[in-house]
C-alpha cells in the first residue's frame, strides 16, 4: 500500500502501551462513525473466515453487501 504518511501512523499506533491508550489514540483520530466502520470491517473478516455467508454477514452487521463482497476479495487476495 502506497498511502502517504502510512508508516508515521503505523509507528504511532505501534507506541501505545496498553489497551487504554490505543483506544484513546483512535478516538482521537477517527469519527465515532469511522471507528464503528472500522470495527465492522474487522467482524466481517473474522465471519468470512469462519465461514458464514456473505448475505448472512451483511444482514447481521447492518452492511451492504457491497461492503462484505470487498472484505472477502481482500481475504482472497492475501498470500498464505
Amino acid at each position: 500500500m502506497n498511502t502517504p504518511y502510512l508508516d508515521e501512523l503505523l509507528d504511532h499506533l505501534l507506541e501505545m502501551r496498553d489497551r487504554a491508550s490505543l483506544e484513546k489514540a483512535l478516538s482521537e483520530l477517527l469519527t465515532p462513525s469511522e471507528l464503528t466502520e472500522v470495527c465492522k470491517r474487522l467482524q466481517i473478516l473474522r465471519l468470512l473466515e469462519e465461514g458464514v455467508p456473505q448475505r448472512e454477514i451483511a444482514r447481521r452487521l447492518g452492511v451492504g453487501i457491497a461492503t462484505v463482497t470487498r472484505g472477502s476479495r481482500a481475504l482472497k487476495s492475501e498470500t498464505p
